[in-house]
């Protein structure tokens, strides 16, 4: 058994089938807000690996979803203050687990996790594809409408 970090957005249904895979697969999953986490540019990089700059976006975002951010007008460094300062735009979820970082659902590391028959693919698109936002409880609601 793993023990994993999985920072969410609260009330995401994706999030929460992931999470339930994870478990299935007989990890400990330990849920982190990611819109409450104190981020800095500097802790975020590490879970983007040498994935494109425009990969480390959340295309479901509100503010990329609209037009009003394009992902690929950004370098890195500017790519990670807008994140800091804005979580919504953070590709999810964001794991650690066996030493490694990554953001997202379909990358090597979750595969890793769920083993060769699991298909993480079928969990990764949005769970609301009309576009309506996900119930986010508490604290997290503030974060949210500042998007």
């Amino acid at each position: 058994m793993t023990q994993i970090l999985f920072y969410e957005k609260p009330g995401c249904a994706t999030n929460r089938k992931q999470k339930a895979l994870l478990a299935e697969a007989g990890h400990e999953v330990f849920a982190r807000d990611l819109l409450a986490e104190p981020w800095t540019a500097e802790r975020l990089r590490g879970f983007f690996g040498d994935a494109p700059v425009e990969d480390w976006f959340n295309p479901n975002a509100p503010s990329v979803k609209s037009g009003e951010v394009d992902p690929r007008a950004f370098d890195a460094e500017r790519a990670l203050k807008a994140m800091a300062a804005a979580p919504l735009l953070i590709r999810r979820p964001l794991i650690e687990a066996l030493g490694q970082k990554c953001s997202g659902f379909d990358r090597d590391l979750v595969r890793a996790l769920l083993g060769p028959d699991t298909k993480p693919a079928e969990t990764v698109a949005c769970s609301r594809p009309d576009g309506t936002p996900c119930p986010t409880p508490g604290k997290a609601e503030a974060n949210v409408n500042a998007e």
